[in-house]
């Protein structure tokens, strides 16, 4: 019997583990959505759907504190609403978070909270998304990111020479330095909103031209915040006028000094505008293939320790990105690309802590050639068992 009941248990617990989130279902609304925050009446009548972020584990930072920090860090769950209109479309998502953290534009050891939304550029074929967080060769992605920050004053980029000066370096004296000082505080800016398209490792560009029209804020409420954004359905890097599209979803912790790749982010997550088109939503939320137990084996069989971390109670291996989390953010038909074809993706090295004899990839004609086996060669069913493994490593939730 408590053989049985431990059967029972593993079982249940694989089962949950491949459990993903359910798809967003936006609501089409009449009203604007050109500026658009938390208490907006446009949500009125949303539906709001649970996502979890998962801590991006794939390259250890070279930051003593924020590793310590952030060991054996868990899922963040969040609630997502979105809505659109005939032209813009907008989202509202809601996290919890202990600490408010502010960006300081003076310190080099402070971080700001902060979310952000990503949008794939060409979603036809669900099999080919983009990398997370950043895109990837040939499969653009859109980025979205709003941190909070102090108030920045010069330089701004709007050339106000005349107020960078110290005010105790001015021959102003009271009503005039007061006038002075107004004049300091009104050119201020808070808002750290920006736009990126990338398209793999080391290409993130900020939109400066006004090609992508957005805009974001976020809000600090009851130990969490609610962040919105609002932005084109359509402009020259994505086409969102679909039945279903993919989109993800980031958070930092600057109380963790969370910053850059040190994050939590969603996998790609489908949502539906219209009904009538399950093929994405089937591919991001369907159910996965395979025997996670088997495929346990086969990768062990096949030497993935060797290079990767799979689990937290494996040693860190420094030959390959760890997979702690890799379940929790990859899908799974890019959990399978990565083993037929491991070049079509690859993270940037070597990395600095790992031995200059094992790089992660060579440089063949200009492009980064992973140094990953193709397992093209096996079974179906063998490499659909290993999907099935790969998608349970994944930390729990809060």
């Amino acid at each position: 019997m408590k053989k049985l009941t431990s059967t029972l248990l593993a079982a249940a617990t694989i089962a949950s583990a491949l459990a993903a989130d359910t798809a967003i279902n936006a609501l089409k609304v009449s009203g604007s959505l050109d500026k658009v925050t938390n208490t907006s009446a446009v949500w009125k009548g949303a539906k709001f759907s649970t996502v979890t972020l998962y801590p991006q584990t794939t390259i250890k930072m070279n930051d003593k504190n924020a590793n310590e920090l952030n060991v054996d860090a868990k899922a963040v769950k969040a609630e997502v609403a979105a809505v659109y209109n005939k032209s813009k479309i907008a989202f509202l998502i809601k996290w919890p978070d202990g600490t408010k953290s502010v960006q300081q534009s003076g310190k080099t050891d402070t971080y700001g909270d902060g979310f952000a939304v990503q949008f794939a550029s060409n979603y036809s074929n669900p099999a080919e998304l983009p990398y997370i967080g950043m895109g990837s060769a040939g499969r653009q992605a859109v980025i979205h990111l709003q941190k909070e920050t102090a108030k920045t004053y010069e330089p701004n980029g709007n050339g106000n020479v005349g107020t960078q000066v110290n005010p105790n370096q001015t021959d102003l004296f009271d009503k005039d330095l007061k006038a002075f000082n107004k004049t300091v505080d009104s050119l201020g800016n808070a808002d750290y909103e920006r736009s990126f398209v990338g398209e793999g490792f080391r290409s993130m560009t900020e939109i400066k031209d006004g090609s992508s029209q957005s805009s974001s804020n976020m809000t600090y409420v009851k130990k969490g915040w609610a962040g919105t954004l609002s932005r084109s359905l359509k402009d020259e890097y994505v086409d969102l006028n679909a039945a279903a599209i993919p989109v993800a979803f980031a958070v930092w912790d600057g109380d963790k000094l969370g910053r850059n790749g040190l994050k939590y982010l969603t996998s790609w997550t489908a949502v539906v505008l219209k009904k009538g088109d399950d093929k994405l939503v089937n591919a991001l939320h369907g159910k996965i293939e395979g025997d996670a137990a088997k495929g346990k084996e086969s990768a062990l069989a096949n030497g993935c320790t060797g290079c990767h971390q799979m689990e937290n109670a494996d040693a860190p291996n420094l030959m390959g990105p760890s997979l702690t989390n890799i379940g929790g953010y990859a899908t799974a038909d890019y959990l399978r690309e990565s083993l037929v074809n491991p070049s079509a993706v690859v993270v940037p090295g070597y990395n600095r802590n790992a031995h200059s004899n094992y790089a992660w990839y060579n440089i063949e004609d200009g492009k980064r050639v992973s140094t990953m086996p193709d397992h093209s060669w096996m079974e179906k069913a063998d490499i659909d068992n290993i999907v099935a493994y790969l998608k349970t490593l994944k930390a729990e939730a809060k």
